[in-house]
């Protein structure tokens, strides 16, 4: 008899929720296969058994919250060997194969019941939110085509791939919609918040309670910028296969900044400031689940086109829900990018134990005055910095943002230092 036990789920998470169990009591099992998922306050992680057998108790349901090291259910030895041969031999039921055959050949892909469908089905380069929806919508990895340049398949592919499914599985979802609850004769719906969003909604109050929270702001005349992407925009893309976007200026542009103004890049333990001599940036991301910021490691020293691969790939994987705990780990300051969603201008939250979080917003074209008689139309876009005023004056962030500005308008500036 073996315990399911919840393992260590990485730095400063003791506990996590049970989102599904993808087994029940009495089911058979191999080495390795997917028990359960489990969200924690950062990512979603896969349990996958250490032995096999048969699931003999599940001592947690969904939805129950677990701790790190604790037993949720068990797994004993197979006793069932002499029962597998039985379907095939079947003597004393001659017409039982043969109404059932059609049956098993339906739901075969699904349920993967050999070894060899299992191990094929393995080997498919597929995502873990991937293979998660393919066992939930009994699709078989090995019949699914990924459309991206290597072949990996994504949840999108197992969606569009599920629209073939038969129509006639459409009728058993039906009867399954309960009665919608009401409040004084009006409609309304009820559901509970996932982990992650409890976590983003505290970690957002504890921000607000324990910094002396400030925002300052200025806007860029994003000129420069969009006529150097117009110019060496196709080239970029010829050299590296990857888009020379926004995010890679204002990256550069931070850390170009954080060098000038090293208390930015800082954080508060206790009544010591500790000051990081590294640039992890964390890139704020939406995600379905609610808000990420996975971090773009050592900015700078990667080059335009590395940020923007590094961003692409961890938007992807924040996007379908596949990214580690290290990916999100130890950044030094934060970009959000709230001008994507159409925001003109808004105040961030700190994004704690950081002390700075740096906003974009949306490029306008406004009246600027370029001299006393002159005005010309500019695409304009509004950045504000949000700081802890415990460590970082308002002067120094002033100094900084306008830093950041300053840079942007000369990109040039930006590209010739690397």
């Amino acid at each position: 008899m073996a315990d399911i036990i919840v393992p260590e789920l990485g730095e400063s998470i003791s506990e996590g929720t049970i989102t599904k169990w993808f087994v029940k009591e009495g089911d058979t099992v191999n080495q390795g296969d997917v028990l359960l998922e489990l969200e924690t306050d950062k990512v979603n992680i896969e349990i996958s058994s250490d032995s096999s057998g048969v699931v003999s108790s599940i001592a947690k349901k969904d939805g129950e919250v677990v701790l790190v090291g604790e037993a949720i259910g068990s797994i004993g030895a197979s006793t069932g060997a002499p029962a597998t041969p039985a379907p095939v031999a079947t003597p004393e039921k001659p017409k039982a194969p043969e109404a059932a055959a059609p049956a098993p050949a339906a739901v075969a892909p699904a349920a993967a019941p050999t070894g060899v469908a299992v191990s094929l089905a393995a080997s498919v380069n597929a995502t873990p939110a991937a293979r998660k929806l393919a066992r939930e919508q009994g699709i078989d990895l090995t019949q699914v085509q990924g459309k991206d340049g290597i072949g990996r398949i994504y949840p999108d592919d197992i969606r569009s791939h599920g629209v073939q499914a038969p129509v006639a599985a459409a009728p058993a979802a039906a009867p399954a919609a309960p009665a919608a609850p009401a409040v004084n004769g009006k409609e309304t719906e009820r559901k509970r918040m996932s982990r992650r969003r409890v976590t983003i909604a505290n970690r957002l109050v504890e921000a607000q309670r324990t910094a002396a929270m400030l925002t300052t702001f200025n806007e860029v005349d994003m000129t420069a910028i969009l006529d150097l992407r117009k110019r060496r925009k196709q080239a970029f893309f010829d050299k590296n296969e990857v888009n020379l976007g926004f995010m890679s200026f204002f990256t550069k542009a931070v850390v170009g900044a954080l060098k000038a103004y090293p208390l930015l890049n800082a954080e508060i333990d206790g009544e010591d400031i500790v000051v990081k001599k590294f640039y992890d940036i964390g890139i704020a991301v939406s995600a379905k689940e609610g808000l990420v910021v996975p971090v773009v490691r050592d900015a700078d020293r990667l080059s335009f086109a590395d940020i923007e691969k590094n961003i692409g790939e961890l938007a992807k994987k924040a996007r379908a829900n596949t990214l580690a705990l290290s990916d999100l780990q130890g950044g030094s300051f934060t970009i959000t990018n709230g001008g994507v969603f159409g925001s003109l201008l808004s105040t961030p939250i700190l994004n704690t134990p950081q002390v700075g979080i740096l906003g974009m917003h949306k490029i306008q074209i406004r009246p600027v005055a370029i001299d006393d008689v002159n005005m010309e139309n500019r695409p304009m876009m509004y950045i504000a910095l949000s700081y802890d005023h415990r460590i970082v004056d308002g002067s120094e962030a002033v100094r900084f943002l306008v830093t950041v500005k300053e840079l942007l308008e000369d990109p040039e500036q930006l590209l010739l230092q690397g």
